[in-house]
């Protein structure tokens, strides 16, 4: 069983594509892997002293930072680590956090080092920029295997596949089929036709048709087995990649799974967890907004993720609070529930059904569906930043001593008056001060110097100001001119 990690980019479902020869990214939204896959491939054995052909079971984690904790539940699930490094662009920000991974999972790990077609690729500098994180390659002196690889030309394919068997043969990898199955849920979601359906890695023993599973969430008979390519099968053996159907309810990911000799022993190993509370209400500061949220989702592991990157946003000025998170399409409860809590529904990768879709344009609620996870996130971004309150930003610019008032009318006056510090402009606010303290607010209405108008006076130069306001002006009064604007606040 073996895990492909490394940075968003590095090139590691091309090189799974030059292996299983699919094209497994061109259908992927934006050409990002969004959930694990596993995908098995059947190998000579020229390479291992038994000659016999091998399977080898491939784990596809994505490599977008929201995958984090998706990446860390692959490594866990697997017995050798390939780590992709862009020969290119060397160890990146999450290079670093599937080494970190790798490290406590202390598997066995091979270096491929992608994309070497290219002119701008540098082996060297990434085997140091490896070798700086604890990485040290054969030929650097070190005992972890490094591969040139290019998914492009096919260069370093077949060492690759060569060197993952002489690894799993010198770590004695093996499995015991007599033993009861049991396997790893690395995937599961809910299908209205089907029910429950997870994907799961066999650790262990030989998985039947007919065998009775159980996670500590839940349990069921499994009725059908599928293979990675949806074909069916009566049985899965160890580090086969299993579809399953069967299970009451859907299983959590990352959980284990065993076999039972009957429901009522499958029953006996789930484990209640302690009722807790959705979303811990955070206290609403003043100033803070509130953005309610419900989520619909393809799969568990997308739930994780948003989840997850959601909150890193931040929320001193807006607060999120998910209401809902599950798997399925959105539908009319959804719309019920936005309705009585301002909610805004996101989808990601699921459909709307008709019904809520004709309810959300009567009630005009609002529904962003997404098939990208950051980009769903820039878009809950956009959202708290367009609910936020535009806030009032003033500027200083000048002060304006009152020399002499020529005329008062109503609410308007002309002040002879000299800059006696900064700049002031047409059109600007006034404050006007008397023995210091602020008697009344107005308006700079026009400006002159030698009785011809202005834009603006710089400091030591006199002026002639229309000004209207609430308050009259006197001689020795201080002007105080400033500007305010509306700006949007950011996060």
């Amino acid at each position: 069983m073996v895990v492909v990690l490394g940075h968003v980019d590095s090139g590691k479902t091309s090189i799974l594509d030059a292996i299983r020869k699919t094209h497994v990214a061109e259908k992927e939204s934006g050409g990002i892997t969004q959930h694990i896959g596993a995908y098995q491939i059947e190998r000579d054995g020229h390479s291992t002293s038994s000659g016999q052909a091998k399977k080898i079971t491939f784990l596809d984690t994505p490599g977008h930072e929201a995958f984090s904790q998706m990446r860390s539940r692959g490594a866990k699930v697997a017995d050798i680590a390939v780590l992709v490094i862009d020969a290119c662009k060397g160890v990146e920000k999450q290079t670093k956090e599937a080494i970190s991974h790798i490290k406590k999972t202390e598997i066995p790990l091979v270096v491929a080092l992608n994309k070497v077609d290219r002119p701008e690729a540098n082996i060297e500098k990434a085997k140091g920029e490896l070798a700086k994180e604890g990485i040290l390659v054969e030929s650097m002196g070190g005992k972890v295997p490094s591969i040139a690889v290019s998914p492009k030309t096919g260069k370093g394919i077949e060492e690759l596949l060569e060197m993952i068997l002489l690894v799993a043969e010198m770590e004695g990898l093996k499995a015991d089929i007599s033993k009861p199955a049991e396997g790893t849920i690395i995937e599961s979601y809910l299908e209205s036709r089907r029910g429950p359906v997870s994907t799961a890695i066999i650790n262990e023993g030989i998985l039947k048709v007919g065998d009775i599973v159980g996670t500590f969430s839940t349990f069921g008979k499994v009725k059908n087995l599928e293979n990675f390519r949806g074909e069916p099968r009566e049985k899965a053996f160890p580090a086969d990649p299993v579809v399953i159907l069967g299970f009451e309810s859907v299983p959590k990911v990352g959980e284990n799974f065993n076999t039972f000799p009957d429901i009522e022993s499958a029953k006996k190993f789930i484990k209640i967890p302690e009722k807790k509370e959705k979303i811990e209400i955070a206290e609403v500061k003043p100033g803070q907004k509130v953005l309610n949220l419900i989520l619909k989702t393809d799969v568990i592991g997308s739930i994780e993720a948003i989840e997850g990157i959601l909150e890193e946003l931040p929320q001193d000025k807006v607060i999120l609070r998910i209401l809902k998170s599950e798997v399925g399409d959105i539908d009319e409860s959804d719309l019920k529930l936005a309705k009585s809590s301002r909610a805004l529904i996101l989808g990601f990768r699921v459909k709307i059904s008709p019904i809520a879709k004709t309810l959300a344009e009567r009630e005009k609620i609002k529904i962003m569906a997404f098939e990208i996870i950051y980009e769903l996130v820039e878009g809950v971004r956009k959202f708290m930043e367009k609910i936020m309150a535009s806030e009032s930003v003033r500027t200083d610019l000048g002060k304006v001593k009152v020399l002499a008032v020529f005329l008062t009318e109503k609410n308007r006056q002309i002040i002879g008056g000299k800059v006696i510090e900064g700049e002031i402009k047409k059109g600007a606010a006034i404050e006007v001060f008397r023995e210091e303290e602020i008697i009344g607010r107005g308006k700079l209405i026009n400006l002159q110097r030698n009785k011809k108008d202005a834009d603006k006076i710089q400091k030591g130069d006199e002026c002639g100001i229309l000004y209207e306001g609430d308050i009259k002006a006197e001689e020795g009064d201080v002007l105080i001119i400033y500007q305010e604007e509306m700006r949007k606040t950011e996060l």
